[in-house]
Parts: C-alpha cells; sequence; structure tokens
C-alpha cells in the first residue's frame, strides 16, 4: 500500500513540476511583455494578429481587422448587387404589363372601329352640333367660361363691361352662377344690372 502511493507520488511530480517549472512561467513572462509593450504605447493586439495572420496554421483562426473590414464591403457591395438585380427585375416585369396593356387597348380600339356603334356617332355629330352653336354664339362662349371662373373676379370682370354686354353675358348664366356673381359685386352696381337684366324680359 505505501508503495502504491510512492508510485503514485513519483508519477505525479512530474506533472507538476512541469507544470511549476514550464507553463506558469511562461504565462508570466507573457503578461509581462503584453504590460511592457502596452506602457510603451505598441498595441500588441494588433501586433499579435499580424504575426499570427502569417503563420499558416494560425492565419486561419486569427482575423485581422483589414479582413473584417474586406468582407463587411463584401457583405455591402453583394447586398447592393442582389438589390438592383431585384430592382431590374421588377422593371422588366413593369415593361412587361405595360406591353400587355398595349397591346389589350390597341385591340380594343381595333374592336370598337370595326364595330361602330351608331349611338357614339349620333352622340359625336350632337358635340360637333354643339360645339358648332357656340362658335355662331361668342356670347355663349365667353358665358361658359364665366361658369368655371372664381365667382369674385367674374364680377370684377363684368363691372368693367359695358352695361349691354354684361346683361348679354348673365342671361346665358345658370341662376347660381348669376347669384355668385352679384354676390361678389358692389351693391350699387349689381343693383342697376339686376333692374336691367329685369327689364330686359329675362
Amino acid at each position: 500500500m505505501v508503495k502504491q502511493n510512492k508510485q503514485k507520488k513519483e508519477k505525479a511530480n512530474p506533472i507538476l513540476w512541469f507544470f511549476f517549472a514550464i507553463v506558469i512561467p511562461i504565462v508570466v513572462a507573457i503578461t509581462l511583455t503584453v504590460i511592457i509593450f502596452s506602457v510603451a504605447g505598441v498595441n500588441v493586439m494588433d501586433w499579435v494578429k499580424k504575426t499570427g495572420n502569417n503563420i499558416p496554421v494560425i492565419s486561419s483562426v486569427v482575423t485581422t481587422d483589414e479582413e473584417k473590414d474586406a468582407k463587411r464591403s463584401e457583405a455591402n457591395m453583394q447586398e447592393a448587387i442582389d438589390n438592383k438585380d431585384a430592382k431590374i427585375e421588377q422593371l422588366t416585369q413593369n415593361v412587361t404589363d405595360l406591353e400587355a396593356t398595349i397591346d389589350r387597348l390597341e385591340q380594343d380600339i381595333a374592336k370598337l372601329e370595326n364595330n361602330s356603334d351608331p349611338t357614339i356617332s349620333e352622340e359625336s355629330s350632337n358635340e360637333k352640333t354643339v360645339t358648332g352653336d357656340a362658335a355662331a354664339n361668342p356670347v355663349k362662349t365667353i358665358a361658359s367660361s364665366y361658369k368655371e371662373m372664381d365667382s369674385e373676379q367674374a364680377a370684377k370682370i363684368i363691372e368693367e363691361l359695358n352695361e349691354e354686354m354684361a346683361i348679354s353675358i348673365l342671361n346665358e348664366l345658370p341662376n347660381d352662377t348669376r347669384g355668385s356673381i352679384f354676390d361678389e359685386m358692389d351693391p350699387k352696381k349689381a343693383a342697376q344690372l339686376t333692374q336691367m337684366f329685369i327689364n330686359s324680359g329675362n
């Protein structure tokens, strides 16, 4: 039993000797070296990365800042390329859809031209007649412009016209438009034109 304990101690002693005599001094030496270089202003971590990057086995484990930046730039560039490819694909799809829409519209136009509707022709003829009447009567043409005009602006213009022309234009306007214009006029001028409008038999 005593011999076995001695043998175990003899086996353990070389391991302890190796640990205390070699491992611990190396760790202490490395720590002191790092502290000394850091105090001296040397960036130890960068030096370790650069040195380790030149060693074949360690270079696969150690990654320098330049390599990180290169990988980051490569990833950003790849993302930008993927985004552009997606946009190009979307634009291509939009062009295809527009071409299909144009083809469909052209087919619809061809069908309408081949199957002309008499009702459409009649409506077109009526529009031409109305346009012709408006051209033949310039007062109606001017009055239609006053319908779309701001009431205040129309009132200012009519106040500057001679009374006969003002009455002719007011006669062609709808009642609500005429009332809005009178409301924006000078009260005396509005009363005068109203009296003339009534006397004209309208």
